[in-house]
């Protein structure tokens, strides 16, 4: 989502409005929380104890309904990584695969040409013409198998 000279409320204003949602109170700190996290692969609980840290008085029921309106409207992607729980990112436009460290829960992006080239491949020998895909690798990363024990 571009920013320009809008002030941060009303850039998440019109993104909501492009969207098709009404720009309320709890979906623009939850979109402006997306936005501005360091983290980018956050629950819905991960959101609901920020916003309560920062003083808002948003329900984890309303966290959860924004999330999913957000995930109808194009504005996020939902992830369901190890461990069975949900994890959310902003919908930036630009396809990427995940790699996850199953001891920390360390998330990285990628993007890799020749890993896209092959899964084009394949569904097209399939007889398919792909139109999504996603992949996530397990493993360990660097620092936990630093780790005795790992």
């Amino acid at each position: 989502m571009k920013r320009t000279t809008e002030t941060g409320t009303q850039a998440e204003s019109r993104d909501l409005k492009n969207a098709g949602l009404k720009a309320t109170l709890p979906r623009i700190k939850i979109l402006q929380m997306l936005e501005s996290s360091p983290e980018r692969h956050l629950s819905a609980e991960d959101i609901y104890k920020s916003l309560l840290e920062g003083g808002e008085d948003v329900g984890l029921a309303t966290v959860y309904r924004v999330l999913t309106q957000f995930e109808s409207a194009g504005l996020v992607s939902r992830h369901h990584f190890e461990g069975g729980h949900s994890v959310f990112e902003l919908n930036e436009g630009k396809h990427h695969d995940h790699i996850l460290c199953v001891k920390c829960g360390k998330v990285e992006e990628f993007m890799d040409e020749m890993i896209e080239e092959r899964q084009r491949a394949i569904a097209k020998k399939a007889g398919f013409s792909m139109t999504d895909h996603s992949l996530y690798i397990y493993g360990i990363c660097a620092a936990c198998q630093r780790v005795k024990g790992a």
